[in-house]
């Protein structure tokens, strides 16, 4: 090779999905494998949203460029949605559809930083938010969270961690790879930390429709009146709808911000794919209990993990929630990639290694205990019972 690779790219780990799903080849066990990387739906999407795909892929109208900011009836369906998920006011100049909720990220830190710059990430972190900002010459600072407390990030620890490089603080809530929903009075005290410093408060809520069944709503910012003004949020319609193929996100902002992203969006890819746009716009109101039935079912399947994790010998949950269960396992002489490995090897039971998501993280696996139904997680003390690790 003639020519140089970008170092801020070169450096950058190998996609952490992809590497371990190279571990499925290498088992030959006759149970089922069961997949609890990736966090992906375990359970199709609805009739009427296949329905509404087939229909709108044969209108000929979608095959052209849509509007920067996404299609403009489905800006005002998610608008008016969320105002009823946070009980706030929220309009459609403040949303922008984006190609999922990755570029979501991506768009939202390269409005707010430039190379150089830096944004508060609490630990452990997703490994897709720390990249991205790698990939932009953004530095990820890490903030460790009390392990004795699902990783429960300190309000003062970020406030010690800003410099005059700091951009941002990034939240995911509920968390990936904990599962843990940040509660109110944590979320307004960052509010007020980075208004007084003039930061924006990133705050993807990818897994929000799978929240505990004791909580309304995700949070209480939006009775903040101007919270939009400090609050950039984040948002996947992959989980919620099953649609994860058609890339689709969302980000909500002050009117100001989409105008800014809009620039971005445009050199990136122009639009949103509009096939899975147009199906979303009748979705998202006509969908609401279906929505809520599968709530109840990812509740299910976390109440029958939690069961199955306190079963197996020397394995505990560290924080659960939304989608993930973040384990300790009982190998501490062993990297959390080697034991992942071998567990699929030995088992067919395929996870994240915790040391993606952070160094310190080497004594956890990540479990996506959402993509499996109740009976493959049910099963695995058992395969936990089979497996052995020198």
């Amino acid at each position: 090779m003639t020519y140089a690779i970008n170092p801020d790219i070169h450096h950058l780990t190998a996609p952490p999905v992809a590497l371990v799903q190279e571990w499925i080849s290498q088992y030959h066990g006759t149970a089922p494998m069961i997949d609890l990387s990736q966090a992906v739906p375990g359970y199709p999407p609805h009739h009427d949203m296949m329905t509404a795909l087939a229909e709108e892929a044969a209108r000929g109208d979608v095959l052209g460029y849509g509007a920067i900011e996404g299609e403009p009836e489905l800006r005002a369906a998610y608008a008016a949605h969320l105002s009823e998920v946070y009980r706030a006011s929220v309009a459609p100049d403040q949303v922008l559809i984006s190609s999922g909720c990755n570029q979501a990220f991506i768009i939202t830190a390269m409005v707010l930083a430039q190379a150089g710059d830096n944004v508060l990430l609490p630990e452990p972190s997703y490994f897709n938010h720390s990249s991205s900002l790698a990939m932009l010459g953004v530095e990820a600072i890490g903030i460790k969270g009390d392990p004795q407390q699902a990783f429960l990030p300190d309000v003062t620890a970020f406030r010690d961690a800003i410099t005059p490089s700091t951009r941002a603080i990034a939240l995911v809530s509920p968390n990936n790879p904990t599962g843990l929903r940040y509660p109110d009075d944590l979320l307004f005290d960052l509010l007020a930390l980075c208004r007084q410093h003039g930061l924006a408060l990133i705050l993807d809520e990818t897994y929000r429709d799978f929240l505990d069944l004791d909580i309304s709503r995700p949070h209480g910012l939006g009775d903040d009146p101007a919270w939009l003004d400090t609050v950039i949020q984040l948002y996947s319609f992959s989980k919620a709808y099953c649609v994860p193929g058609y890339r689709l996100g969302a980000v909500t902002a002050s009117a100001q911000v989409i105008a800014e992203m809009a620039k971005i969006t445009d050199n990136i890819q122009i639009c949103a794919p509009r096939i899975g746009q147009r199906a979303l716009i009748k979705a998202i109101p006509a969908l609401a209990e279906w929505r809520e039935s599968n709530r109840q079912e990812i509740a299910a399947r976390r109440h029958i993990f939690k069961d199955a994790i306190a079963a197996a010998k020397g394995w505990s949950i560290s924080a659960c929630g939304g989608y993930f269960g973040f384990v300790r396992h009982p190998y501490p002489s062993h990297l959390s990639g080697e034991v992942s490995a071998e567990l699929m090897r030995q088992t067919g039971v395929l996870t994240i290694p915790g040391g993606f998501f952070g160094s310190d993280y080497e004594d956890h696996l990540r479990f996506a205990f959402a993509n499996a139904d109740q009976a493959a997680i049910a099963d695995l003390p058992e395969r936990f019972h089979r497996f052995a690790l020198s």
